[in-house]
């Protein structure tokens, strides 16, 4: 199904996280029994998205992280990762939860049975109306690219997986971090962190005045360490990283939904890339698009720069520079591809 382009997007032309590019890049795996892993022509192309739910998180978990506001049964993380067709490059591009989309005539509400006229949204409702399948379906859509695999993590599965790192995962700021709403609360410098406070760290979006678009670097930036920190342990103990995999996978039913075997076997295949050959940015964002009744404030997409980007990947080619993409109206989302090595923390 091909839906119409979010207007945003008309002119020349998802997210704790981010952990897609984690178990895509992990090297070390045991090649697992073949698999259905695809190995498209020019490359794979995996959806990664953070749920905001809080099914299994104790009442204690939720008051200890702030977890206790109302779920928006949604995506808050939204990340596409493409792995080379050569397996010797990843790039992953995030999309904005508040990315303008537009919805087409007769889909179907899952909460409620409802078929829906065409209608704006936010990319993030598109999990909520249509779960994994209209998920993957919108940002086909709207990034001209096919989904191959799809992988979907909530509060809890995110917090699980990262206890299973021992002694933590590395986050680093050169400037206090202190957010009422997640409680996260840093000091200049770099601290490792466990499931529950890493959550906090990736959801965390008030504290340094950059809004959706740090939080995104943020959840990059955890990927990247959380990489590094593999090395110590885990990636030489093949029940160890297995158990991590699964941890990850976790075993709910999704629309293309990627297995543990094939998150191994992609592993294999990628066990050499050294952190330079990733690279993380976010869609080139033109700026605030005014509110809409039902909908609220939204981003639009730049539409020559998500073009370049996305027409890059669908090549299977490195992404564009940022200085080939329109600084964005808002500074904080001017596109700036970084290598995962600029990302690791001291």
């Amino acid at each position: 199904m091909k839906f119409p382009r979010p207007r945003s997007a008309r002119r020349p032309l998802l997210a704790g996280a981010a952990f897609a590019a984690l178990a895509a890049l992990a090297p070390g795996a045991l090649a697992a029994a073949p698999t259905g892993l695809p190995a498209p022509e020019k490359g794979l192309n995996l959806l990664v998205v953070g749920v905001d739910s809080r099914k299994g998180v104790t009442e204690q978990e939720k008051e200890r992280f702030h977890l206790g506001g109302k779920e928006c049964d949604c995506t808050d993380v939204m990340m596409l990762v493409h792995v080379s067709a050569a397996n010797d490059r990843v790039d992953v591009v995030s999309l904005p939860r508040d990315s303008l989309a537009s919805f087409p005539e007769g889909h179907r509400d899952r909460r409620t049975g409802q078929v829906h006229p065409a209608h704006p949204a936010k990319i993030n409702n598109a999990w909520a109306e249509g779960g994994s399948a209209f998920a993957v379906e919108t940002v086909e859509s709207m990034t001209g690219l096919p989904v191959h695999r799809y992988l979907e993590i909530d509060f809890r599965r995110f917090m699980d997986t990262v206890d299973r790192v021992d002694g933590g995962v590395p986050v680093c700021t050169e400037q206090p971090l202190k957010d009422p709403s997640t409680g996260i609360d840093l000091q200049p410098g770099t601290k490792r962190v466990a499931g529950g406070e890493a959550l906090q760290y990736v959801r965390s979006r008030k504290a340094d005045g950059q809004m959706d678009f740090g939080r995104i670097r943020k959840q990059q930036k955890f990927v990247v360490n959380t990489l590094r920190r593999l090395h110590d342990g885990i990636l030489d103990d093949p029940e160890l990283l297995k158990a991590f995999a699964a941890t990850l996978r976790g075993t709910a039913a999704t629309e293309r939904g990627i297995s543990t075997a094939e998150l191994l076997t992609l592993a294999a295949h990628l066990k050499d890339l050294p952190p330079e050959r990733t690279e993380f940015a976010t869609v080139p964002i033109r700026g605030f698009n005014p509110d809409i009744e039902g909908v609220g404030s939204t981003v639009g997409w730049d539409g020559e720069g998500a073009a370049e980007v996305f027409g890059r990947l669908a090549e299977d080619r490195p992404l564009p520079a940022g200085t080939a993409v329109t600084p964005s109206e808002i500074p904080a989302a001017t596109y700036r591809p970084d290598t995962g090595s600029s990302l690791i923390c001291p």
